[in-house]
């Protein structure tokens, strides 16, 4: 009994005198404060700073940091010593995978509206607002020209990204498009041309009899449509594309991704041709990007192609 004893009081010494988990040497509130200078995020801004976690890169952590300020957001990831002193910014490639591919894997295309050759080596998607005026000459340039000078190389996808605090129809507007496009998918490019076309003409007051009108004129079924307009799923798909971009670091329109190469601010045609080129004859080769590379994942298209494929997702 005197020996149970003493060995149950040695447990409990042990288990009272057993030295306290090393603390991390990261220290969350020096890092944020540090990179609150670094990037000129007032105290308006709230900022979270994640656990460290190992990196692909050997003896570094990795850090990732979401800074956010009412709509915006703005997500940034730093490689960090192990003691915590010192910080690397900027992005870790890795020289066997396609650059964008952190993107590519983020952006989804099932179930938005699309125009090109399926199976294209180039993929376009486009965030976009219908009542930005840079979108409209985006808009107008990718319809008059893009396909005429690629016939077969692109495929493009139109993805809402409405600007609500600042344009007070584009919300409407994208849920119309959504709504169109669930009605008869190909007559969302009539919508998109309609929209650009008569956008200085357009307000928050005369939108809804404006559309009517358009809707007529193109045989859709306005019972049809208001229903959808009226209803949430419409407007749920308009806000998930948004949370998209968000996720993917777009604050303004239009933004691109030319094969998860992201490009933000309108880009003149001239340009967009040069990496259109660029990518297509680079992919002619890499086979790690556009639609050829993968198969269609998750919910069926609408009207789909034949034979569809789109980037794994």
């Amino acid at each position: 009994m005197r020996l149970v004893l003493l060995v149950a009081m040695a447990g409990a010494v042990a288990a009272q005198t057993a030295p306290a988990p090393r603390k991390s040497a990261f220290d969350k509130a020096a890092f944020e404060a540090y990179i609150r200078h670094l990037l000129l995020y007032p105290k308006e801004v709230k900022v979270t700073v994640g656990d460290p976690r190992p990196s692909e890169v050997p003896n570094l952590l990795e850090v990732s940091t979401r800074a956010e300020a009412g709509q915006a957001s703005e997500e940034r990831t730093f490689l960090v010593s192990k003691d915590g002193s010192k910080i690397i910014r900027g992005e870790v490639f890795d020289i066997n995978e396609n650059p964008f591919k952190k993107d590519l894997d983020r952006l989804k295309t099932e179930l938005n509206p699309s125009m090109g050759t399926p199976g294209a080596p180039v993929v376009i998607a486009l965030f976009s607002d219908f009542q930005c005026q840079y979108c409209k000459q985006e808009g107008e340039a990718l319809r008059r020209d893009l396909l005429k000078t690629f016939p077969t190389q692109v495929r493009v996808y139109f993805k809402d990204f409405p600007l609500t605090q600042i344009h007070p129809w584009a919300m409407p507007a994208a849920v119309a498009g959504r709504c169109v496009f669930r009605q008869k998918p190909a007559a969302f490019w009539d919508f998109h041309d309609w929209a650009f076309a008569r956008q200085s003409e357009l307000t928050e007051q005369n939108f809804d009899a404006r559309f009517d009108e358009f809707a007529r004129t193109k045989g859709l079924d306005t019972a049809v449509l208001k229903a959808c307009r009226e209803g949430g799923t419409a407007r749920r798909e308009v806000e998930r594309s948004m949370a998209e971009g968000r996720a993917l670091g777009v604050t303004s329109t239009p933004t691109l991704f030319i094969n998860g190469r992201k490009i933000g601010g309108y880009l003149p045609f001239e340009n967009l041709k040069q990496i259109v080129e660029f990518e297509a004859n680079y992919q002619s080769t890499a086979r790690n990007a556009g639609e050829a590379c993968c198969t269609l994942q998750g919910p069926g298209l609408l009207n789909p192609p034949a034979n569809p494929v789109i980037p794994k997702r």
